[in-house]
C-alpha cells in the first residue's frame, strides 16, 4: 500500500505473530469446554427460567430480607458491574450482603420493550451538572439506573485491556501506571469471559486470546469494515461481544433483532441482572432497590465505615455493616464520597488530599457513517460485531500519544435520526435519510483520552429530590485528545471510502465514564489501593469503574468485573489488614 491510513501503526504489535493453528486449536478447546466449571462457581445461567419468562421472579421474592439493625458483612451501594459481581462472589462465600440500588429491580419480561422512545426508563435521568469547555452530556450512552446499571443498555462489546494500558507513564509519558499489572489481572478476565460468555475470533492484540464462544456469522454492517479493512491492508475480527452465540445454560442463541441497546428481551446478551444476580439471590444476598444511598456513615473517629444512610418510601433508613462498598460508578461514587463529609474529613470522605472526583476521564465516540447503494440493514446483528484494535497503540510517528479502536455501531431510527439532523439536515431533507436508512454503515471509534486532574465532579448549588447536592462534572479535552479524536474519524472515513461508500458523515460523542476516585500504590496518588479498599477507610471499598487510573481505547465493563472478581478473592481469603471480619471469621490479626 502506498496511502497509509492515518494513525496506522507500523512498529505496533503483529497481529499475525500467532499461528492459524494456534488459533484454531485454542478456539475449539474453550468452545468445546464443558459449562461444568462455570457452573460450579455461578450457577445464574442455569438458574433462569426455561419455560420463556426472562427472570425466575420465585427468585426475588423468596430473597432474605435484612434489617436495617442488623450489622451485615458487607453493603453495597450500586448493583451494576462492580456492584454484581461483588455480591454474587462474597455471598458464595458466606457473606450476609445487601445491595442497595436507587433504581428498581427489573423484570424483563413487563419492563423491557423493543422500541428505542420506550426504552428512556432505563437511564439515568436523575440531575446532573455539567460545565467546563467541552461538556460532557449525560444519560442513555455512560450510565444507567435499576438492578444491572449501564449493562443492560450496552452494546455488548467487551474488548480486554492490552498490557500496555497498566504502565502509559512508563512507557509513553501520559496517563498513569495501575498499582497492577495485566498478569495480575488475567485469570479474572478469563473467569469473567466464561461466565458472560464472550463470543469472538482469536484476539491477536494486546494478550492474544481464545474466546469461550466463536464469532457471530457477520451481517451486512460488519461486511462493511471486513471490506474497507481488507482494501487497506487493516487487520479487523469479528467480536468480542457478551453475547450467546448457542445455548449457555437457560439462555438461548441470540436471534439479532437489533434491540441489544434497548434491554434484551431473548437473554442473549450479557447483562448483571442475568450473569451474576440470580446466584447472588440464590446464596443470600438481598437486592435492596429503589433506595438511594444519600450518605457513608463511619464511627466516630472516622477510622472505620459503619453503614450505609438512604432513602426508600419517602423514610431515612441506615443499614449497618462490618464493610462497605460503593458501586455507584464515576459520577455517583465520587458525588456519595464529597456528600459523606465530616469532621474528620471535612472535605468529603477519603479526600485528604482532593482527590475524589478527580481524574475523571470519558471516551472520545465519533461515529461515521457511509451510504452505500447495496441494502446494509446494520441492525441485523451485534452492534459491535466487527472490531479492530490495529490502531490501539503508541505510534511514535504522530503526534499524539495512546491510540484508539474502531467497531461497527448499528444506531436504530431515532438514534440515526440525531446523527443526521446533527449534520443540518431538517424537514424533506431529513425525510430523504431516513428514507434511506437501510442504506447506510456505520462505523464508531473507542479514543483513549487522557486523566487530567482539573476533569472532576464537585458538588454543586442544586439539589435533587432528597435535598443532597447534585453532582457538577466539569471536562475539558487536551490537545493529545483533539489529535486523537481527529485521528479516529479520518480513519473510519478512509475505511468507509474503500469498502465502497459515497457519501460520509460524523457525529461527535463520548461514551463510557471511568475515573474519579483512581486506584494508586499511595494516598498521595489516589484513592483506592489495587485491591480496592480506601487508604482513609479500611473497611471501605470503591468496586466500580471509578477505581481505574486510565481508560485504554476499550468498553470498560469487562475489566471493571475483573478487577472486583480479583479484589472478592483477595476479600474472602482473608486479606482484611487486620479489619473487622464477618461474623463467620475469625478477625485477621
Amino acid at each position: 500500500m502506498t496511502d497509509q491510513p492515518p494513525g496506522a501503526h507500523p512498529g505496533s504489535p503483529d497481529p499475525g505473530r500467532h499461528s492459524v493453528f494456534r488459533a484454531a486449536r485454542d478456539t475449539l478447546r474453550l468452545t468445546a469446554r464443558s459449562q461444568r466449571r462455570v457452573r460450579e462457581r455461578n450457577e445464574s445461567a442455569w438458574l433462569l427460567p426455561d419455560d420463556g419468562a426472562r427472570f425466575d421472579q420465585q427468585l426475588v421474592r423468596d430473597m432474605r430480607r435484612f434489617a436495617d439493625a442488623d450489622e451485615v458483612d458487607l453493603v453495597i451501594v450500586g448493583c451494576g458491574a462492580g456492584g454484581s459481581v461483588l455480591a454474587q462472589r462474597m455471598a458464595r462465600h458466606g457473606w450476609s450482603v445487601v445491595v442497595l440500588e436507587a433504581g428498581p429491580f427489573w423484570n424483563p419480561d413487563t419492563d423491557w420493550v423493543s422500541d428505542e422512545a420506550g426504552s428512556h426508563h432505563l437511564y439515568w435521568t436523575e440531575p446532573r451538572v455539567i460545565s467546563g469547555a467541552d461538556p460532557v452530556p449525560m444519560g442513555s450512552n455512560n450510565s444507567g439506573r435499576g438492578v444491572g446499571g449501564s449493562m443492560v443498555h450496552y452494546a455488548g462489546y467487551t474488548p480486554r485491556f492490552h498490557p500496555s494500558d497498566f504502565r502509559t507513564h512508563t512507557q509513553d509519558g501520559v496517563g498513569a501506571d495501575w498499582p497492577l499489572a495485566y498478569g495480575d489481572l488475567k485469570p479474572s478476565y478469563e473467569r469473567i469471559e466464561e461466565e458472560l460468555p464472550v463470543a469472538g475470533q482469536y484476539w491477536p492484540w494486546g494478550d492474544p486470546h481464545a474466546y469461550p464462544h466463536a464469532p457471530h456469522p457477520v451481517g451486512g454492517n460488519g461486511e462493511i469494515l471486513l471490506r474497507g479493512a481488507a482494501a487497506l491492508g487493516i487487520e479487523a475480527r469479528v467480536g468480542p461481544v457478551a453475547i450467546t452465540n448457542g445455548r449457555f445454560g437457560n439462555r438461548p442463541h441470540c436471534v439479532y433483532r437489533g434491540f441489544c441497546l434497548q434491554g434484551c428481551k431473548v437473554n442473549a446478551k450479557a447483562s448483571p441482572l442475568i450473569t451474576h444476580i440470580p446466584d447472588a439471590l440464590a446464596h443470600g444476598a438481598e437486592i435492596r432497590s429503589d433506595a438511594m444511598a444519600t450518605r457513608v456513615e463511619t464511627d466516630p473517629n472516622g477510622q472505620l465505615a459503619t453503614g450505609v444512610r438512604y432513602m426508600r418510601g419517602g423514610r431515612e433508613h441506615l443499614q449497618r455493616a462490618r464493610t462497605v462498598a460503593v458501586a455507584g460508578y464515576s459520577i455517583e461514587t465520587p458525588r456519595l464520597l464529597l456528600n459523606s463529609a465530616s469532621a474528620r474529613f471535612p472535605d468529603g470522605l477519603c479526600n485528604d488530599h482532593d482527590l475524589v472526583g478527580r481524574y475523571l476521564m470519558v471516551q472520545g465516540a465519533p461515529q461515521t457513517a457511509g451510504r452505500f447503494t447495496e441494502e446494509i440493514r446494520a441492525y441485523k446483528a451485534p452492534p459491535p460485531e466487527v472490531s479492530t484494535e490495529a490502531f490501539y497503540e503508541t505510534d511514535r510517528a504522530k503526534p499524539y500519544r495512546r491510540g484508539f479502536s474502531i467497531q461497527t455501531v448499528s444506531p436504530l431510527p431515532i438514534t440515526w435520526a440525531e446523527h443526521v439532523a446533527a449534520q443540518g439536515h431538517w424537514g424533506r431533507d431529513l425525510r430523504r435519510y431516513m428514507d434511506d436508512y437501510i442504506h447506510w454503515a456505520t462505523l464508531g471509534a473507542l479514543c483513549e483520552l487522557l486523566p487530567q486532574h482539573h476533569n472532576r465532579v464537585t458538588l454543586a448549588d442544586e439539589h435533587d429530590r432528597y435535598g443532597l447536592p447534585v453532582a457538577d462534572f466539569s471536562y475539558t479535552q487536551c490537545d493529545n485528545d483533539r489529535q486523537l479524536i481527529k485521528a479516529a474519524t479520518g480513519v473510519m472515513e478512509q475505511l468507509l471510502r474503500a469498502a465502497g461508500a459515497g457519501e460520509v458523515m460524523t457525529i461527535d460523542r463520548y461514551a463510557h465514564l471511568v475515573g474519579g476516585c483512581r486506584m494508586a500504590d499511595s494516598p498521595e496518588r489516589g484513592v483506592v489501593d489495587a485491591d480496592l479498599r480506601t487508604f482513609a477507610v479500611r473497611n471501605l471499598l470503591i468496586t466500580d469503574g471509578s477505581v481505574m487510573p486510565t481508560q485504554g481505547s476499550a468498553n470498560p465493563a469487562l475489566t471493571i468485573m475483573a478487577l472486583v472478581d480479583r479484589a472478592s478473592n483477595r476479600l474472602a481469603a482473608g486479606g482484611r489488614s487486620g479489619l473487622r471480619a464477618p461474623r463467620t471469621q475469625e478477625a485477621t490479626p
